[in-house]
């Protein structure tokens, strides 16, 4: 998930949406995760997807208002 913000803005709009939706899997797993061990999660795993998750929106949103 280490992808810098230039590689995001190369990426078309559909690929853009795609690593979205395995971020939000991403981070739909973390809570199951720390429903069943909250030992077993890192709390900064969370801070992590969730500003990944804003900077792909932010940019899918870029996108959409360049066309």
């Amino acid at each position: 998930m280490a992808i810098k913000k230039i590689d995001l803005k190369n990426k078309t709009k559909i690929e853009l949406q795609e690593e979205l939706h395995q971020a939000l899997r991403e981070q739909f797993n973390l809570r199951m995760q720390k429903g069943t061990n909250p030992q077993g999660v890192k709390s900064h795993a969370f801070k992590n997807v969730r500003r990944y998750i804003a900077t792909l929106k932010m940019t899918i949103h870029q996108k959409t208002d360049q066309l």
